[in-house]
């Protein structure tokens, strides 16, 4: 009964190291499904998922939203962050307090203590999207960490070098897994590779991507 008991549990979370100032924090989201997938629903509810539009005209394959102080928009002006949806031209839905605590904690027990998110990216993949290698530097501070959290079907990460044409290395990613970098890592160019089909049980047909920054 008791071996029983205990095979049931959940796993441990780990902390894995991707090189300095990066690591995965795998499995740190599970015991908090529940609330960051309520939190999803909340926001998308009132700033309903889109596939927004490249500066070149390219229509991206992941759909987005946001919430919190500042979104991140794409379109023939650029990319940047504002406080208002471009589609109601209202101000995006305020972070879940949920949301936003479990930021901290991730930064914290990465190594990133006092990580004040003011902007949540959702995205929202489905079988054939994909995100290509990129950095994260339309914010205005570098100190500040990024926080990515996955949830649904899994994936393979690509985590590159400060150029380009550096190669990656592919971290594959489960539900639950959380991705934290800064530091020397901040800039390091990153991506997502093709989501293959499949099925879960917690979100259907696709991989929902959950990514805290500090934009102002």
């Amino acid at each position: 009964m008791t071996h029983d008991l205990f095979a049931e549990l959940p796993p441990e979370p780990t902390c894995e190291s991707l090189m300095e100032g990066a690591v995965v924090l795998r499995q740190f989201a599970l015991a908090e499904t529940d609330q960051l997938l309520a939190g999803i629903r909340q926001v998308t509810a009132q700033a309903p998922l889109r596939q927004m539009k490249t500066p070149g005209g390219h229509t991206m394959s992941v759909a987005m939203s946001c919430c919190g102080e500042q979104g991140w928009v794409t379109d023939s002006r650029g990319y940047r962050y504002q406080p208002e949806d471009p589609v109601s031209d209202q101000p995006w839905p305020a972070m879940p307090e949920a949301l936003y605590r479990f930021a901290g904690r991730a930064a914290d027990a990465a190594g990133f203590p006092g990580f004040e998110p003011d902007s949540c990216l959702i995205n929202c993949y489905r079988p054939g999207a994909k995100m290509g290698l990129h950095q994260d530097r339309d914010e205005q501070d570098f100190s500040q960490p990024i926080v990515s959290v996955s949830l649904g079907l899994p994936v393979v990460f690509q985590f590159g070098g400060l150029k380009r044409n550096e190669r990656p290395i592919k971290v594959p990613l489960a539900h639950g897994d959380v991705v934290v970098w800064g530091g020397p890592a901040r800039l390091r160019y990153h991506g997502v590779l093709t989501l293959k089909a499949g099925e879960h049980p917690l979100t259907g047909a696709c991989r929902y991507n959950l990514t805290f920054r500090r934009a102002r």
